[in-house]
């Protein structure tokens, strides 16, 4: 027990971190479908691809010397901006070349599309990094001004990476959160979600919005990508297949479509995941060690959605047509 207790604040820590990482993946997600009704099943990979312009850019700032004398600010906003805008980017040309001709057909159709981008951009990303670098598993390179570690109490040390993402990740929230609710074009978002027919009746550029919506959404997991590899270091074409897949969950376990669900969802399944790997073992006595900790977090997701199918907070669909 004294051990449990000693632990709880960094566990804590650890979880809000991935928590908040979970979250800001599960937006795109949310968006999406909130929009489309559609599952964008390569958004993981936009993610990773976030991760590795982040990558790049540190270290062609490193070659050329520049880590040491500029900013630390102006290295981290150009990190993220550059990764955000990349992977806005990738995920607008994804809509328009992948997804949009098949728009108005079986959903079946676009659902195989889009697990046909994933292992394009996947395999795609693998290729330009054995051309370009010689090797496809990269490290950021160290920011002694993120090394650092600030001490709280006796048992909890808040590292400056896992305050970055904290930071970083409550601001874009709360930031989406204004764009979404205050602004034209997040009430034209709203509308083309409710009713795309009568929005575009109402003079509502519907593919425009779309397009934006991905935008918005790759964005999002562009930043996730950029804090994960400054968190993690190493990243690899392969790193968003896992992160993708919880974040897809914490996106289903929020309620799909709904935004606020997303960020929900995200925080309660990276606590749970994180107070699985650390109290487990202690709870079991050993029987039970940290690599289970899936298996309890998807436990609990399934508990949820039997007892309440759509989701924490709801799902959120269109208007049925009469």
């Amino acid at each position: 027990m004294e051990i449990a207790i000693e632990i709880f604040p960094q566990v804590l820590l650890d979880g809000i971190v991935l928590g908040f990482m979970y979250a800001l993946i599960a937006l795109g997600y949310t968006m999406v479908y909130g929009v489309l009704e559609f599952i964008n099943f390569a958004h993981s990979e936009i993610f990773v691809l976030g991760a590795f312009v982040g990558v790049e850019v540190l270290l062609l700032l490193e070659s050329a010397g520049h880590l040491a004398t500029l900013h630390p600010a102006a290295i981290l906003s150009l990190v993220i901006v550059t990764g955000m805008v990349i992977s806005g980017l990738a995920a607008m040309a994804l809509e328009r070349i992948a997804y949009r001709p098949l728009m108005g057909g079986p959903r079946l159709v676009a659902l195989i599309s889009a697990i046909g981008a994933s292992f394009f951009l996947q395999d795609g990303l693998r290729l330009f990094e054995s051309l370009w670098r010689n090797t496809f598993y990269l490290n950021y390179p160290s920011l002694e001004f993120l090394d650092k570690n600030i001490p709280i109490a006796a048992a909890l040390v808040i590292p400056v990476k896992s305050l970055l993402v904290i930071i970083t990740a409550l601001l874009t929230l709360i930031g989406l959160h204004i764009f979404v609710n205050k602004t034209k074009m997040g009430t034209a978002i709203r509308a083309v979600a409710q009713d795309p027919d009568t929005a575009s009746l109402m003079g509502v550029p519907v593919n425009r919005v779309i397009a934006l919506t991905f935008f918005v959404g790759g964005a999002l997991g562009g930043l996730a990508g950029v804090l994960f590899g400054i968190h993690y270091s190493l990243v690899n074409p392969y790193s968003g297949f896992v992160p993708g897949m919880k974040a897809f969950t914490a996106a289903v376990l929020g309620g799909i479509g709904n935004i606020p669900g997303a960020m929900v969802g995200g925080m309660l399944l990276g606590l749970l995941e994180a107070f699985a790997a650390s109290y487990l073992s202690l709870i079991t006595d050993g029987a039970f060690g940290a690599e289970y900790k899936d298996v309890v977090a998807f436990l609990v997701l399934i508990l949820i959605l039997i007892f309440r199918p759509k989701g924490l907070l709801g799902e959120t669909v269109r208007e049925s047509k009469a």
